[in-house]
């Protein structure tokens, strides 16, 4: 999986590139990270990115002309390494917000490109001639583009056969099966007189499983009724289930 990212601040990225899963991903060449800074194909000196909005109002809109001929520089790239160039991402609060089923049609595409704004906006001429997909993770105002993009590409990345010591780690994550996860425990057994639930302890491994898919429908009821609606509506709710949550 291949990630090409346009943005003014690429030193940022080293928190995904450089450290844990993501890190050793890219070290271990199951994805790489491409960074584009619109900087570095502005032709005056000032390297001018932005400028004051039409019709008045605060803040700076970032220009056309060096985001589209970064895009051009990233398509060329693609063409010349003979790579099939994947859609063109902006992270928008008018974006549809993130899902984990969004981030396994992502790890299906080969590959990627994040747009990251900043200041008041990006002018609407370069989203409409350029955007392809606009992603939210959430109804709140950030800086800029570039800690969603690291999110969502942290999530991606996670599906990719071989980054995970375990691949049942991804399939057991929360959301993947329409629930959130079920709580975890390692040793001791006993800490501050609280101990791991017994069924854990005893190696009956249909027991535990049942235990496990309980435990993560009571969670999920709890913190996050929404999805058990939602899992009912898709079919991923079996009769046993079903039993359970009418008992809680």
């Amino acid at each position: 999986m291949r990630f090409d990212v346009v943005t003014l601040f690429p030193e940022m990225f080293s928190a995904l590139t450089q450290w844990g899963v993501t890190g050793r991903a890219c070290e271990q060449g199951l994805t790489s990270v491409h960074l584009w800074n619109p900087r570095d194909l502005c032709s005056d000196s000032r390297k001018t990115v932005d400028d004051r909005a039409y019709g008045g109002g605060p803040g700076m809109v970032m220009m056309v002309k060096p985001l589209e001929d970064t895009v051009k520089a990233v398509k060329a790239e693609h063409g010349a390494k003979n790579l099939s160039s994947g859609p063109v991402c902006l992270l928008a609060p008018q974006g549809e917000v993130f899902s984990q089923k969004i981030a396994k049609d992502i790890a299906s595409y080969g590959n990627l490109t994040f747009i990251c704004g900043r200041y008041e906006g990006i002018d609407q001429r370069f989203v409409d001639r350029n955007v392809d997909l606009q992603l939210s993770i959430g109804d709140f105002v950030l800086s800029g583009g570039e800690i969603p993009a690291m999110a969502m590409m942290d999530a991606v990345i996670r599906l990719i056969p071989g980054v995970l010591g375990d691949d049942q780690s991804a399939v057991q994550d929360s959301f993947v099966n329409g629930l959130l996860d079920y709580p975890h425990y390692t040793r001791p057994e006993i800490y501050e007189n609280l101990s791991v639930p017994s069924v854990l302890l005893g190696g009956h491994h249909a027991k535990i499983t049942d235990w496990r898919r309980q435990q993560s429908l009571k969670l999920t009821l709890r913190f996050r009724p929404d999805l058990i609606e939602s899992a009912r509506a898709n079919g991923l709710l079996t009769r046993e289930d079903e039993r359970y949550l009418h008992s809680l």
